[in-house]
């Protein structure tokens, strides 16, 4: 029997029993005899009357309750009490179903946020918001990792990854994106920044990624450079190769004709013979190029700073460039240690060295040279070299690590190039820093 049916069965004969004493209490009224019928029939219509009312009111008590849990949060309440009659066991039943069903729906929905709130927070790229008020907080790990050294929630806070990250997190718009510049542990790297808009708690604010790319920007350009490299070394050998033996065998059959009594003969051998130099010179320009495709293999251990810099400084000095400059090295702290490939990044700093030194030849009247090492934020450290040369001109900042590029007479536009590649090999990253007047060039590594 249905809950309406037991309920309305219940309710009538309440209202049958209320009506059948009222008629008897009317009728004991017309009997002076039964005064004691009288009492009894009009306490059975008022206790029927309460019966009606507990009847109706019970509905309205076990409703109630129901909202008020539902209202306050509360779905642990129970409603079934069986045996109650009268069709408020199954209300309490179908209650106790509702609540069953709110409660799966909380977990539900709960389960969804949780996840959903794993998938921010684990997400690999940095997520950041920013209100109305300008006020920046951090969503997730990735976020957390890359802005440590934050303090604050204000974008002044943010102000130690340079102005330039600064400027394009407050233009950012929702539906933009924007390559960047931002310093981490000391030093600049691109970036992309991509932007929505979110609400929460009905106040729009801006969603913003930062991903770091400069490590993806340097594969793919060094890739490409690499690619370029093999294919014109290729191509030239291919066609150079058949000069170079051609040339150097007429230069041997001139020799042997040239007795020095015909100037037509003397002219023709020394044309030849310039020509088979020239070839020569070429082939060893082009095999000089073919080492900077072989990606360096590198071999990650911990040593201690101060004795690698002081073999570097030892090398330095036996060399040309060190008998006629001066090398200060400083290395703080003393029991400095770093990772990395001490053969390799020893092959960077000599090279950047001697360039140094190369520089401030002609330039100061003395040739000096700094090499500077110190930890930096990330458990890295920075190996800065600095000269008193003339420094780079501006026009050409942009193009020191590129291959074949140099500044040098007799450069072979190899040595930045392949500087670069053993440092992206390290995951680190190098920067020709901002020039200053008369302090000379600064190439600053990261590892």
């Amino acid at each position: 029997m249905g809950f309406e049916r037991a309920f309305a069965w219940g309710l009538a004969w309440r209202v049958a029993l209320i009506v059948a004493l009222a008629l008897a209490f009317v009728w004991t009224l017309h009997q002076p005899a039964l005064g004691a019928a009288r009492i009894v029939a009009g306490i059975g219509v008022a206790i029927a009357i309460g019966f009606l009312w507990a009847h109706i009111r019970r509905t309205n008590v076990e409703l109630s309750r129901f909202v008020e849990s539902v209202l306050h949060g509360d779905l642990s309440q129970a409603f079934a009490r069986e045996g109650t009659g009268s069709g408020f066991d199954e209300l309490g039943r179908t209650l106790d179903a509702a609540m069953r069903r709110l409660r799966e729906e909380r977990m539900a929905i709960a389960d969804e946020g949780r996840f959903a709130a794993a998938l921010v927070d684990e997400s690999p790229v940095a997520l950041l918001t920013i209100d109305d008020e300008g006020r920046i907080d951090l969503v997730n790990k990735a976020a957390r990792k890359l802005f440590r050294r934050v303090a604050g929630v204000r974008r002044a806070d943010f102000a130690i990854h340079g102005s330039t990250f600064v400027s394009a997190l407050e233009a950012m718009q929702p539906g933009q994106r924007r390559l960047t510049t931002m310093l981490i542990d000391g030093a600049a790297q691109r970036a992309m920044l991509v932007a929505a808009g979110v609400s929460r708690t009905g106040q729009g604010m801006r969603l913003i990624s930062v991903q770091p790319i400069q490590g993806e920007l340097n594969a793919v350009e060094i890739g490409a450079q690499a690619d370029l490299v093999r294919v014109l070394t290729h191509e030239i050998m291919n066609s150079m190769t058949p000069v170079t033996s051609l040339a150097a065998s007429a230069a041997g059959l001139m020799e042997e004709i040239d007795d020095g009594s015909d100037p037509a003969i003397a002219d023709a051998r020394t044309a030849v013979e310039t020509l088979a130099r020239r070839a020569a010179g070429i082939m060893h320009f082009v095999e000089t190029y073919r080492q900077f495709i072989r990606t360096p293999e590198v071999t990650v251990r911990r040593f201690a700073a101060r004795p690698w810099a002081e073999e570097i400084g030892r090398l330095f000095a036996a060399s040309d460039q060190g008998k006629a400059a001066r090398l200060a090295i400083e290395v703080q702290p003393d029991d400095l240690l770093l990772d990395g490939d001490p053969d390799l990044l020893a092959q960077v700093a000599i090279n950047l060295v001697k360039n140094g030194a190369e520089a401030g030849e002609g330039h100061a009247d003395a040739a000096e040279v700094r090499l500077r090492m110190e930890p930096v934020p990330g458990g890295r450290t920075l190996i800065a070299i600095s000269d008193n040369g003339p420094g780079i001109a501006s026009e050409f900042r942009d193009d020191v690590f590129l291959p074949f590029f140099t500044t040098k007479k007799a450069g072979t536009g190899v040595g930045l190039s392949l500087a670069r590649r053993i440092v992206v090999a390290h995951g680190g990253a190098i920067t020709l820093a901002p020039a200053e007047a008369g302090t000379g060039a600064r190439f600053e590594i990261v590892v």
